[in-house]
């Protein structure tokens, strides 16, 4: 089941299409070079699609845009040619991104956040019973690595934008307030053993940041606060140094051997 901190933001069906027995070989000589195959991948094997960026994050605004994150499952025929499924698919709604199983565990174990934070998207859109199954071990996924995904992640963003500063340029707020709420997010991972998407009461100040009515000097001194709780908290931290590999690998294999099945 989705866990109960989750809610589903629409009413997609729960059941991908899959492939059937006696359409194996025809799934075996499909080739997915072409757009329209790897758009089909999407609508067909999808098995978690969420609403990510400022609409999860409670900081959306009537602009922002609705930004989609999904996993799709590529049929395991399709990775028996030299031409494998896609990693991952543009498309096909605007400013919607997805992964193929394999690579989205791959980053998540390696403690992306934005993959990560897929897993906690408090807005669920789609999930079959391979995306409960999916959502059941988002726990296996979380690791001590993520201290330090996470601090370089903001730490980036931060050099960036004095980079615009140096140069003579204002820096772009929305990006100044995605770098503060990231390292928001990863103080609460590595303090508490899991992300929290939704910003909660940090919102408004958040919200100040991105309309240009905090100092620079400010948010410089906000970052370093962040960063120095983020390592402070390592040494306490409830989060296991490795993730559970096997775990993930388990699941992986599963899905993979049931889409022969079908």
């Amino acid at each position: 089941m989705v866990p109960p901190s989750v809610r589903r933001a629409g009413s997609s069906p729960d059941v991908i299409e899959s492939t059937r027995p006696d359409a194996l070989r025809q799934a075996a000589r499909v080739t997915i070079s072409d757009d329209e195959g790897a758009l089909g991948l999407v609508r067909d094997h999808t098995i978690l699609a969420v609403v990510a960026g400022s609409r999860a994050y409670g900081l959306a605004t009537d602009a922002s845009d609705v930004d989609r994150r999904g996993v799709y499952a590529a049929p395991a025929p399709l990775f028996w040619r030299f031409a494998k499924p896609p990693t991952h698919v543009e498309g096909p709604l605007p400013e919607q991104f997805s992964w193929e199983l394999e690579r989205f565990c791959e980053l998540a174990l390696a403690a992306n956040p934005t993959v990560l934070e897929c897993l906690w998207s408090p807005l669920v859109e789609k999930a079959t019973p391979e995306g409960e199954e999916l959502l059941a071990v988002r726990e296996a996924f979380l690791s001590r690595r993520a201290h330090q995904t996470f601090l370089r992640y903001a730490d980036a963003q931060f050099r960036k934008l004095e980079g615009d500063l140096r140069n003579g340029g204002a820096p772009r707020w929305k990006h100044v307030m995605h770098m503060l709420r990231l390292l928001e997010c990863g103080l609460h991972l590595v303090r508490h053993g899991e992300p929290r998407v939704h910003v909660g009461d940090r919102r408004e100040r958040l919200l100040a940041v991105r309309r240009g009515e905090v100092g620079w000097d400010e948010i410089g001194a906000w970052r370093a606060a962040l960063t120095a709780d983020v390592n402070d908290a390592l040494d306490r931290s409830p989060l296991p140094a490795e993730p559970d590999r096997a775990a993930v690998e388990d699941l992986l294999v599963s899905i993979r051997r049931r889409s022969l099945d079908r």
